[in-house]
């Protein structure tokens, strides 16, 4: 269930965004990339803040990404929400973090792979009139 929760919960973001006009800059992508990597900092501070070190260095790498991405072409973007999505498949292994649910890394990796790919589709649409790949 968490699988199909975080896919639906992000196409339905993106749809959402679409049709609102969210994604119509360069920005959006990069602002969600940089708040889904915020999550395990969250839970590492309602862990106890143990993990928060580690977290934060790995919250550091995808706001990086984020940046560059949204400075130089938003398939980078892409391409860190799928690395986002991989990672979760090896956080509990990388990071003890207590504050993280058990059922998050399976959500968040739906959540990522969806959003990343609605990302590319709508990179990849020729109806695409504002949101450019580069800047």
């Amino acid at each position: 269930m968490e699988y199909l929760f975080g896919a639906g919960l992000a196409l339905g973001a993106g749809v959402f965004a679409t049709v609102v006009g969210f994604d119509r800059g360069r920005a959006f992508y990069p602002v969600v990339l940089m708040v889904i990597a915020s999550y395990y900092d969250l839970f590492a501070v309602m862990g106890g803040a143990q993990a928060l070190p580690a977290e934060t260095a790995i919250l550091a790498v995808f706001v990086a990404l984020a940046v560059v991405g949204f400075k130089s072409n938003l398939w980078l973007v892409v391409a860190a929400l799928l690395g986002h999505g991989m990672f979760d498949l090896v956080h509990p292994t990388l990071v003890e973090n207590p504050g993280a649910p058990a059922w998050w890394p399976m959500f968040c990796l739906a959540y990522d792979v969806a959003a990343g790919g609605y990302l590319a589709a709508r990179l990849l649409s020729p109806s695409l009139s504002r949101l450019e790949a580069r800047p």
